[in-house]
């Protein structure tokens, strides 16, 4: 990534579909065994609060230009705050949900991801496992969890 003053801040996002008829909830899942994108996490990343803006705004157009979707099926939901330290520097994590009637299947199967519900991803890397519990928090739940 850039990183000059002009740069937009790092970032990864989680892209999930909600159908409110079945109250499925799927993540995407992509290479390498992650479900962030664009890219995995270093190894050592750890939740905790980030002093980077959070304005997901170019992530949601980033992900809708990789994916090739309708800018107005995807959606960045400011309600959802999670970041993640490294010794390299701060990571804001953005959540983008697809508001398509059927989620974007074929789209995120051409970049190589599925999509997946919460109870498919047992032995995903732990701290993204806490980030999409905390979008299931968020949307099936209600409220998300704040300790």
């Amino acid at each position: 990534m850039p990183t000059d003053a002009t740069a937009p801040a790092p970032f990864r996002a989680i892209l999930c579909h909600f159908d409110s008829y079945s109250a499925a909830l799927n993540f995407a899942c992509w290479p390498e065994r992650r479900l962030l994108w664009p890219s995995p996490l270093p190894e050592c990343a750890a939740l905790g609060p980030v002093s980077l803006p959070r304005d997901g705004e170019d992530a949601r157009q980033a992900m809708a230009r990789a994916l090739g979707l309708p800018d107005s099926e995807l959606v960045w939901a400011p309600d959802y705050d999670q970041g993640l330290r490294t010794p390299e520097g701060e990571i804001r994590v953005h959540l983008l949900r697809s508001t398509a009637f059927e989620p974007p299947t074929e789209a995120l199967e051409a970049a190589g991801g599925a999509f997946k519900p919460i109870s498919a991803l047992r032995g995903y890397p732990p701290v993204e496992l806490a980030l999409v519990r905390e979008v299931f928090n968020l949307i099936v739940g209600g409220a998300g969890h704040r300790a």
